[in-house]
């Protein structure tokens, strides 16, 4: 996957750095909890799922269907599967949820996971950063009306030194589809685009690449 004619090679060199000294203020980093928001849908479809599943096994016990022993089991074996769905969450929790912060200010852009695999990659190594997205497509009539979006930030590096030096990023190296840059999975939150977009035209507007829409493969973050 490329940005097009406008995405740079790896001979973009190095600008030239400012003292610190004459540096203006800077504004305030932008943060984006990726952790925060993991748990809250967790917990959001967790629940749900759990309810429905205490539902449909309380509505078998009680002799609430219709069709037979026959049926009260195939409604109890669907209302156990819900409930299985619903305990997810708590069972993987300690990964669902960690804390995750994407993070960007004045010095560069970086992934804050204490209990994953952190990196951090100076703007001045970043020649550019762009958000892919995918919108799921439209085949039945719910998708009219929740329409998945996955989103994924990526980094391609200034100079092909970079993958030597960030061997913390290796796991991101042509992930999926994007070519000679890095790609992070973000989930599917559509509103993380435009704090990335502000993000980087407030601290590195001239490495914004903009946002490119890919064709929606299931499976794939």
């Amino acid at each position: 996957m490329t940005y097009g004619p406008q995405q740079p090679s790896y001979n973009t060199p190095y600008p030239p750095q400012q003292p610190a000294a004459h540096l203006p203020p800077q504004p305030p980093a932008v943060v984006i909890d990726v952790g925060g928001d993991a748990k809250v849908k967790a917990l959001i479809g967790g629940s749900v799922s759990g309810v429905i599943g205490i539902f449909v096994i309380f509505s078998a016990l009680t002799g609430q269907t219709t069709g037979g022993p026959g049926t009260a089991v195939v409604v109890i074996v669907l209302g156990l599967i819900f409930l299985g769905i619903g305990l997810l969450p708590l069972i993987a929790w300690k990964k669902v949820g960690r804390p995750r912060r994407l993070v960007f200010d004045a010095s560069g852009v970086r992934w804050d996971d204490p209990e994953g695999k952190p990196w951090f990659a100076q703007w001045t190594e970043l020649a550019g950063v762009g958000v892919s997205r995918t919108k799921q497509r439209r085949v039945k009539p719910a998708d009219y009306i929740f329409r998945k979006t996955m989103v994924r930030l990526d980094l391609f590096p200034a100079d092909q030194g970079f993958r030597s030096r960030h061997q913390d990023m290796e796991h991101l190296w042509e992930f999926h589809t994007v070519k000679n840059g890095y790609r992070l999975p973000l989930g599917s939150n559509p509103k993380y685009i435009p704090v990335i977009e502000r993000a980087m035209r407030q601290f590195r507007p001239a490495a914004y690449l903009g946002v490119k829409d890919e064709g929606f493969v299931v499976g794939l973050v």
